[in-house]
């Protein structure tokens, strides 16, 4: 079976920066046709959860406090592609708005709610590996 890297969050486990979680059924089925690989870039970079809301805004992630934690996405991004570094990852299951995963857009940096198109530090940095991004409305494309 081909390997999938799938947000943490889609697949139910409490990860989003609240606390809970995005999980759609349809990852059931990805489990069916895909080993999994779980990730939580912010997590993984050492924000805890529950966690201060954070935006991107250009190449800068900012945290509702005003807080820049650019370097955790960072390091949360540098601990995916190792974890994947000899892995051969067509897909990625990622979690639309998300500042590290956000692959159609992104909140706007206001914390309003607006959204604008762009993509998050993670999502960004898989796709410059080729690797194609799919938000968790898309999963049933790669089924």
């Amino acid at each position: 079976m081909d390997k999938i890297i799938v947000s943490s969050c889609i697949l139910g486990n409490n990860t989003k920066y609240n606390g809970g979680n995005n999980y759609n059924p349809l990852v059931e089925r990805l489990k069916e046709k895909y080993i999994i690989i779980p990730i939580c870039p912010e997590v993984m970079g050492g924000l805890g959860i529950p966690r201060i809301p954070s935006e991107r805004i250009n190449d800068r992630v900012i945290n509702k406090n005003g807080d820049d934690v650019t370097n955790n996405y960072l390091l949360g991004l540098d601990k995916v592609l190792k974890l994947i570094e000899n892995e051969e990852i067509k897909y990625a299951v990622l979690k639309d708005g998300s500042p590290s995963c956000g692959s159609k857009y992104i909140y706007d940096g206001t914390f309003t709610g607006n959204k604008i198109h762009g993509m998050g530090i993670t999502a960004e940095g898989l796709s410059k590996l080729g690797i194609k991004i799919i938000t968790e409305k898309e999963i049933e494309e790669i089924l």
